[in-house]
């Protein structure tokens, strides 16, 4: 009798087998060498979460910052990635040089993480030079602007890490390509989640029974963290230098083979031709930095709003200069989509005051916060597996609606606490269904979803991209998006102006409460915040459809 193998329809786990092996598997026999690279550049922004409780913590326990300026930083931290579109002209302009500004990136990275260490190990040392609040907020400034200056060169090198060639120097058929560029763009989601995964595991290790130790100890824990993280720009430079060593092994195993230098650089180069600098783009950008930063440090009343409206016009008319590279059903196809996606992901949150509620009133202290992180992390993890074919089979409209829906329907649990649910799921369940037990259940079921919309967009550009404008088609979509998170930022900032929710300050020295603890009106702003995220993203596919756009 012949044996079964795990996928004959004679074993009775061939469906279940086979299903692992499609979602799973085959995304990891797919994987090359060359998509390392631009994969360990996207690994080091997902390890850059490795500080995200600790600095919470800080922020709450030594920083007299209010909610409200924490959202108005929050819009300003946004504000670089909406320069991806000159930033990523001038990778385009400069891409033989491109591995320097993955240096300057990390360099940014690691003098924002050194802030922060010192402000921990020394903060006397740094207040004597300037407020412990205006080091807090360089060091909020200075890592977005490495991330972002990073992210613009890996971005584009997932184009070059596609081969266009075999091994045997033929070029590779189109469809074959277009499968390698929505693998890598797959890939380079799991590197992301990938790398908070990993930290969420540091955290939850660093954490452990943190809750019951002095507040000096704690200081100590915090401090190791961002020592730790200093990992961060060492990963991403490690990718620049891999990059180059793989480049330069398969110049030499082509010349092995008897092509000659001219021949190698045509096949192995992803920019055949430079492209001609854009000066629209490359005034623009600059126009918007310098305006950006005229208005930013004279405290212009509205500054923030006239910022926003300033970088919307500039990448819009940016937008429509590249635009024209693109054919006409590309061009509406870009548009529709783009707009889906930039209301989907310019909802507003409920800003710190959420996070300092749990804490205050709830006791999610930082070990069960950092559960929280690596359950979200695993997960979204999973489920980008999970919904690997979803993505690729869906259209953008029918993403955007199932993913507003079921972040409407799983933000009901917190709004319910808020209103004393856990207190009526523990009585009823002898304390087995408490906050903890359905925080822990909201956040397994909502992280899956947060990296889904994204993927076909990407993945999409890097197939579309002309060669030798890729890094700047890659920031057109990107500078137009993170201006929806910038949009968000506002949002959040003027929803905590409408309600003003507090945490308890005290005086370090004193122990003095400065400010007293109120969440009275969180419950409201929770309500309002949730109403918003279900309407206008339905509004906008309603929108896109009634003016016939086309989308990915």
């Amino acid at each position: 009798m012949k044996p079964t193998t795990p996928y004959d329809d004679a074993n009775p786990f061939a469906p279940l087998l086979a299903w692992i092996d499609r979602n799973f598997l085959a995304l990891g026999r797919e994987l090359r060498l060359a998509y390392l690279p631009p994969l360990m550049i996207y690994l080091a922004a997902g390890i850059s979460g490795l500080t995200g409780i600790v600095g919470t913590f800080f922020v709450k326990e030594y920083l007299g910052l209010s909610a409200e300026f924490l959202a108005g930083l929050g819009f300003w931290t946004m504000l670089p990635w909406s320069l991806k579109l000159p930033l990523g002209h001038l990778v385009d302009l400069i891409w033989r040089y491109k591995a320097g500004l993955v240096f300057l990136g990390a360099g940014l990275v690691a003098a924002s993480l050194l802030i922060m260490i010192g402000l921990l190990a020394d903060r006397a040392a740094l207040e004597a030079i300037a407020p412990a609040g205006t080091w807090y907020v360089a060091s909020t400034l200075l890592a977005p602007i490495g991330y972002v200056v990073q992210d613009v060169v890996a971005d584009a090198m997932t184009v070059e890490a596609v081969p266009r060639v075999g091994p045997d120097g033929r070029l590779l058929p189109e469809e074959e390509q277009r499968l390698m560029h929505s693998t890598m763009q797959t890939l380079g989601r799991v590197a992301i989640i990938g790398g908070t995964l990993l930290v969420a595991l540091v955290n939850v290790a660093m954490f452990q029974g943190a809750e019951h130790l002095p507040q000096a100890e704690k200081l100590a824990i915090y401090q190791r963290i961002y020592a730790m993280a200093l990992v961060i720009p060492a990963v991403s430079v490690g990718g620049v230098l891999l990059a180059a060593y793989l480049k330069r092994r398969t110049v030499l195993s082509l010349s092995e083979l008897g092509y000659t230098r001219h021949e190698i650089e045509t096949l192995t180069s992803t920019q055949p031709k430079p492209p001609q600098a854009n000066w629209w783009i490359l005034g623009g950008g600059l126009l918007f930095g310098l305006m950006s930063l005229s208005v930013g440090l004279s405290d212009v009343v509205l500054g923030q709003e006239i910022i926003f409206l300033l970088s919307l016009a500039i990448v819009l008319a940016l937008m429509g200069q590249l635009m024209r590279e693109m054919r006409a059903d590309a061009r509406t196809a870009l548009l529709g989509t783009a707009v889906l996606i930039f209301v989907f992901r310019a909802m507003p949150s409920p800003g710190p005051g959420s996070s300092w509620w749990m804490i205050d009133v709830l006791g999610f202290d930082q070990s069960f916060m950092a559960k929280l992180s690596l359950i979200g992390s695993a997960l979204s993890l999973f489920g980008l597996f999970i919904f690997r074919r979803f993505m690729a089979e869906r259209s953008m409209p029918y993403i955007i609606l199932v993913l507003t829906l079921a972040g409407t329907v799983l933000s009901l649990p917190t709004i319910g606490m808020y209103y004393g649910l856990h207190e009526w799921t523990a009585a009823l369940t002898g304390g087995v269904v408490d906050a903890r037990f359905i925080a822990l259940v909201d956040t397994a079921l909502e992280s899956p979803l947060g990296q889904v919309a994204m993927v076909p967009m990407l993945a999409w550009i890097a197939h579309s991209a002309p060669a030798h404008l890729k890094a700047t088609f890659f920031a057109v979509l990107a500078s137009f998006t993170n201006l929806s998170l910038a949009l968000a930022q506002l949002g959040t900032k003027y929803l905590n102006q409408l309600y003003t929710i507090t945490r308890e300050v005290k005086d370090p020295v004193s122990g003095i409460i400065n400010v007293p603890a109120d969440y009275s009106q969180l419950g409201r702003l929770l309500i309002v915040v949730t109403v918003l995220g279900l309407a206008l993203p339905l509004a906008s596919i309603l929108l896109v459809r009634a003016l016939r756009w086309r989308t990915v």
